[in-house]
This record gives C-alpha cells, structure tokens and sequence, in this order.
C-alpha cells in the first residue's frame, strides 16, 4: 500500500510542527536553563549524583519542562508516562498507579509527569504521596503557578521546587538559529523585524518558533519582512497574562512599588502592562486609591481628591478615553511626596484597641443626658475647646487604664510639615497646661 504522504508529494517530517522537530534530544541541548541542565545546574548534580527525587517544575509556558522531564526519564531509564490535570480524574491516576505497580514488580521505575499539576484538588494532590513514599513513581509535576499557593504542603515538602526561567532574547536568538538550520535557509527577516520577532515571543520559545515557522511559510520567493510587514503577516501575540493568577499580581506589585518609589515613568510602563493585557481598568483605578492613602497620606490630601476623580472619569469615559485620566492619577501619585504615617498610625490604633479591650473613656468626655449620669460624674469638668484659649484644652481624651498614646507621626514632606507642627504646638500647650 502505497505511503500517503509520498502520494501526496509530501515530506513524512515535513509535517511535524518546527517546534516538535527542533525539541532537545539530550539534556545539555535544552536551551535557557543552564541553571538547571547546564555542567554546574542543579539537575545535572542530581543525575551525577545518581539521587533523583520527586520534582516540581515551576516556570511559564514554552520554557522546556515537559522536554526536561521526558529527557529525565531517559537518562535515568525509568518508564515515561504523562498525564494532564486538566484531562484526568480519579480513575486516571488509579490505573496510573497501578500500572506503575506492576512495572515496579518487574524491575523498572517510573518517572510521572504530570502537566499542569496545580489542576488537581487537594484530594487529588494528596493522593500522590503514598505512591511517593513508597517509591512506585518519581513524580515530575509541572505547573505555571505558585507552587506555594497552588500544592499541598505535603506533596511540597516531598518534593524539590525546580524554577524555570522564561527564555531571554539570547536564548530565543539561539532558538531561531536552530530553527534556521533545521529549514535550511534564514529566516525571511531585516534585522529590526528579527529583534520584533524575538520580543514578540515573550520568553517562551515554543512561541518563538511557532512564530518562525509562520514567517517562513509566509515569505514569497525572495521576500524579506521588515517590522511593519512582520506584524501585518503574524499579528500581534497577546502578552502572558492570567487577570487571576501570579502575572496579575506580580504586575500590580510592580506598578504600586513603581509608584511608592516615586518612579513615574516605571509606574506608567506597568499601567500600559496591565492595560494592553485587558486588566480592568477600574481594578487598577481602585488600586491607586490604595496607593494615594497608603503612600501618600496626608502629605498630599490633594492625592486622594485626584485618584478618586481618576475613577470617576474612568466611569464617565469608559475605554480608551477614561484610560488616560487614570495615567494622569498614576503620574500624580508617583511624583506625590510620600509618607506612610497615617497607615502606620491606624494599624497601632487598630493593634492597641484590640489589645485594651473594652476600655471605658474618661468620664468628663461623656454626655450626661440623665440626672444619674450627671452625679456618677458624666460630663464633669469638660472644657469646651472653642472655649479655651487658642481653641485647645490640652485635655486627656484616652481611657484612664490605657494612657495616653502616639500612633500618628507625621513626616517631615509635604503638608505634613505643616501637621507636624501643629502637633508640636498642641503638645507645648498640653504639657503648660498641666503644669509642666
């Protein structure tokens, strides 16, 4: 019977995708992880070693986990099998397990992986660690989150976090080298349009190569892509960003501390992050109100007034228009003087009154609505401020059994100074009042 492809005029390798033809047949030919594969990483010390534990994969999508864990199992001769999270349940990981048994029984490991591991429920994870413990699998779990939010600390603590990073432009540069290679000419690219390509690819070099593949198929006889071109034919890959997981919070991260660092140009990179990455816009709003009373405080009252009409422009606009009143709120915060003094203050304040209790305040501060309350000395010997000269009694407002306290303490920025010597003043009246 005749070949199909050969029928077809078509070459049997020719249509496997780039990126499985070009994947690593051995551990030193993975790309960008020499912190792991390299002479000195951490999993070539493991196989020189001849220790080989349980593994977690941690790293964002395209930077060779599933290769790696593969290319363990060969190295190690131990059986490869693979499953995904997504895609199996129970009974899956039962005959998993039980297959896993019988080759134990015969003299041969196993070497799990399991993709996208953090998928499982805590009943799931913990599932693994009998088959762990007793040795019948070397589990290799892949996953792009967290590890510490996503797993169980059980299956954590038998196993070794492995980080992998996502590719550099050196690396993606290398990929397409090898891509190059394997088609047999040069990618139809100038050299800015090369440079877009590999930024394009955002770390991951399964995209890189994917993106390669779609350039080469694209090209007529002779052509050669400039940057314009190269977008036009490709389009434009959406950045790595999951609004629920670590890239969301790791880029509000990014932005607040932009703006508490007083960097106004960082900040309103990560707000075009987030922005370009579909983020809402009214979360990121939100946040830089938490910024202008966190950071800023009482040094600029003005900070607040701003972010919160940022929002409300935001609302009133709506996209792309309203995008730009955030900015400006954005750029307001970051070159706003800083000072954390009230938020310091409200969580002493918050601390001290759920450490005092109860605590009953002074009795001359308390009304006296009633004829009992007044000869139980409610309200007895209260001096109106407004009364008293430079409308400041000096009086003691804090309950008897706690004392007085400090929790605010302005900074010597912005308006602040001028609080800061208010309260100074104050002080000098209170301590002259009472007699020294």
């Amino acid at each position: 019977m005749a070949d199909l492809f050969s029928s077809a005029g078509l070459d049997r390798a020719a249509v496997r995708p780039l990126a499985d033809r070009l994947r690593p047949v051995r551990l030193a030919d993975v790309v960008g992880q020499d912190h792991l594969v390299g002479p000195d990483g951490t999993i070539t010390r493991m196989l020189r070693s001849g220790s080989l534990g349980s593994l977690i994969f941690w790293g964002p999508p395209g930077t060779g986990k599933t290769t790696v864990a593969r290319l363990l199992a060969g190295e190690t001769k131990l059986h490869f099998e693979q499953i995904s999270a997504i895609f199996s349940g129970v009974a899956d990981l039962k005959k998993v397990f039980e297959a896993a048994r019988g080759r134990r029984l015969a003299g041969q490991g196993t070497l799990l992986f399991v993709d996208e591991i953090h998928r499982f429920n805590r009943a799931q994870q913990d599932g693994f660690l009998p088959v762990m413990e007793d040795g019948t699998i070397v589990l290799v779990g892949a996953t792009t989150e967290n590890p510490s939010f996503e797993l169980n600390a059980a299956l954590l603590s038998r196993a070794h976090v492995l980080v992998f990073k996502a590719h550099d432009e050196a690396a993606i540069g290398r990929l397409l080298e090898r891509a190059e290679t394997e088609l047999g000419r040069p990618l139809p690219l100038d050299t800015e349009a090369r440079g877009v390509l590999i930024r394009m690819a955002d770390g991951d070099g399964r995209a890189a190569i994917t993106l390669a593949e779609d350039v080469a198929r694209a090209a007529g006889p002779g052509e050669v892509f400039d940057a314009a071109t190269l977008q036009a034919v490709v389009q434009r890959r959406a950045p790595i960003y999951d609004k629920g997981q670590d890239g969301h919070y790791n880029l509000i991260s990014a932005l607040h501390k932009s703006v508490r660092g007083s960097d106004p140009d960082a900040a309103l990179y990560y707000l075009a992050r987030m922005v370009d990455a579909g983020e809402d816009p009214l979360f990121i709003a939100r946040r830089v109100v938490r910024m202008a009373v966190e950071d800023i405080g009482l040094a600029d009252p003005q900070a607040l007034v701003v972010a919160n009409a940022a929002k409300d422009a935001y609302d009133f606009l709506g996209s792309p228009e309203g995008e730009l009143a955030i900015a400006q709120a954005v750029v307001y915060v970051a070159t706003a003087p800083k000072s954390n003094a009230v938020y310091t203050a409200w969580k002493a304040a918050r601390r001290a009154a759920e450490e005092g209790g109860s605590l009953v305040p002074p009795k001359h501060i308390l009304n006296a609505p009633t004829k009992l309350m007044g000869r139980e000395g409610y309200g007895a010997g209260y001096q109106y401020d407004h009364d008293q000269p430079d409308a400041f009694s000096g009086q003691d407002y804090f309950p008897e059994k706690l004392g007085r306290r400090s929790f605010y303490e302005p900074v010597e920025r912005g308006f602040e100074r001028d609080i800061r010597k208010r309260l100074d003043w104050w002080e000098k009246l209170r301590r002259e009042r009472r007699g020294g």
